[in-house]
């Protein structure tokens, strides 16, 4: 699993290249690791999640204390799955995934 790094970005593709061919099985925090070719992504929405920040900015500016806003958790995620390196690591991934995924890679 790649950590939550905004360095790893730049690095993106090679290290699913070399989860690849290592064949490692590797699960990523955004979605851009398994466009790269990564296996799988399951992470927070994070369109979604600056569009709430936006909602909170908003508040702020119209005059709301920080304070008094309540604190949110994140609601909406999203699970990618990039089937042309499961079939690369020879993996089978379950139907129930698959149904479940937000967008499936062919």
């Amino acid at each position: 699993m790649a950590l939550l790094d905004p360095s790893l970005v730049s690095l993106k593709a090679d290290l699913a290249a070399f989860a690849t061919r290592q064949k490692l099985p590797s699960v990523y925090y955004s979605h851009e690791f398994v466009d790269e070719g990564g296996l799988i992504s399951y992470s927070v929405n994070f369109r979604n999640l600056f569009s709430r920040s936006a909602a909170y900015v908003d508040k702020i500016l119209k005059g709301a204390k920080p304070g008094d806003l309540p604190i949110e958790q994140p609601t909406k995620f999203e699970l990618i799955v990039n089937m042309k390196t499961a079939r690369a690591l020879n993996i089978k991934v379950p139907n129930s995934i698959l149904v479940r995924a937000d967008k499936v890679i062919e």
